[in-house]
């Protein structure tokens, strides 16, 4: 889930803390990604038609991999560095969260289950993405793909965004990049929605930034992170009545989750029974990540040919020539992306009232590979 509607929050009350970006842009960044919510992503949309998947000759599902795949080549080819982090086990406090998710889920596939007898295709549509879960299957077909394509991964011990936030914070990449927002709660310096949007939906990369967020909103980080937790996080219920406005507004008359409940009209708003807000805010505020240099292993190095064409082809049914010529892409990216960005090679002049110019960044408005393909040829077979 998230913060609950911290964009829309953010876009009224603190709109200089995003900005609209080109993808290109980012070209020599290192980028922390939350691997989960993209795998999520390719399964609901790489190749499904209703209850109709990419699948091999085993019948198993590859619109992951798919994905994964072409979506990691377009970031390459412009110059991107990714990380892709994995979520380890959840937190305690979000057990109720997950149990929510299941039992929709279940609902789900009794909505799809009567879809299907009905032949109501919209509803199937519907329903059949509403049950689509990442496994521990499809997270591992990923680590193997991304270590095949010399992308560096990094297996959180918790929260990845937690562990991306962690990442960027201590500058080992530029910004995280995920569809939640919970990266900024936990402190990223600066996050970017609809990165890993395909080309094709032609949507600009949105870029907030941690501090000017904070001056926005005129409060401190610990202010924001009780702020969101009021507006619905995932770690504890919210208060049945406040939402963003109201919680916003609360907190900049009372500073605190603490004041609020002092202050608050107790008839009026009701305080969920043994409320773990305090528990939410530690998690936030201390959430277990990595931090060894050697734990983390942030290497891009080439990719092991062999290896990509056995796992891809052999294995998951990918086309032979598709995957050959992707993989000189990669390696023609990799080269590109060694460049580093045109800035690092200027140092600022000595008389500040004149402007650095900067060359613009090449245009690498390259096409994905193997784009949402639905032929055994480009990652598998149709599976009803």
């Amino acid at each position: 889930m998230g913060i609950k509607g911290l964009t829309k929050l953010l876009a009224d009350n603190a709109p200089k803390s995003m900005k609209e970006n080109k993808f290109e842009s980012y070209f020599g960044r290192k980028i922390a990604i939350d691997a989960s919510m993209s795998i999520y992503q390719f399964l609901i949309v790489v190749g499904r038609i209703g209850t109709e998947t990419l699948t091999n000759e085993a019948g198993e599902v590859t619109s992951h991999l798919q994905g994964m795949f072409s979506r990691t080549i377009r970031l390459l080819e412009a110059g991107i560095k990714p990380v892709y982090v994995f979520d380890g086990k959840p937190p305690d406090l979000k057990k109720q969260e997950l149990a929510k998710r299941y039992s929709k889920r279940a609902e789900a596939t009794e909505g799809l289950t009567e879809a299907i007898e009905a032949d109501n295709k919209e509803d199937i549509e519907k329903f059949s993405k509403r049950t689509v879960k990442v496994t521990k299957q499809h997270n591992d077909d990923c680590k193997k793909l991304l270590r095949l394509m010399g992308v560096p991964v990094v297996e959180a011990p918790s929260e990845a965004e937690a562990q991306c936030a962690a990442l960027c914070k201590a500058g080992k990449v530029y910004a995280v990049a995920s569809e939640d927002m919970d990266s900024l709660t936990f402190g990223a310096t600066k996050f970017l929605r609809h990165l890993m949007d395909p080309s094709s939906k032609k949507v600009p990369v949105m870029e907030f930034e941690i501090e000017k967020i904070l001056e926005g909103l005129n409060m401190t980080m610990d202010q924001f992170i009780d702020l969101c937790i009021l507006s619905g996080c995932d770690y504890c219920e919210s208060i049945r009545g406040i939402g963003g406005i109201s919680a916003l507004k609360l907190i900049r008359q009372h500073g605190s989750i603490e004041n609020i409940l002092e202050n608050i009209n107790k008839e009026r708003y009701q305080i969920p029974e043994d409320w773990p807000y305090q528990e939410a805010r530690r998690l936030f505020k201390e959430p277990t990540v990595l931090v060894e240099e050697e734990e983390l292993n942030l290497k891009w190095s080439a990719p092991d040919e062999e290896g990509l064409i056995s796992f891809l082809v052999n294995e998951n049914g990918f086309n032979n020539d598709r995957v050959t010529k992707a993989i000189e892409k990669i390696k023609a990216a990799k080269n590109k992306s060694s460049q580093g960005r045109l800035e690092s090679f200027f140092k600022p002049t000595a008389n500040p009232s004149v402007p650095i110019k900067r060359k613009e960044t090449p245009d690498n408005n390259a096409k994905e590979t193997n784009k949402n393909k639905k032929t055994k040829g480009s990652g598998g077979r149709k599976k009803k």
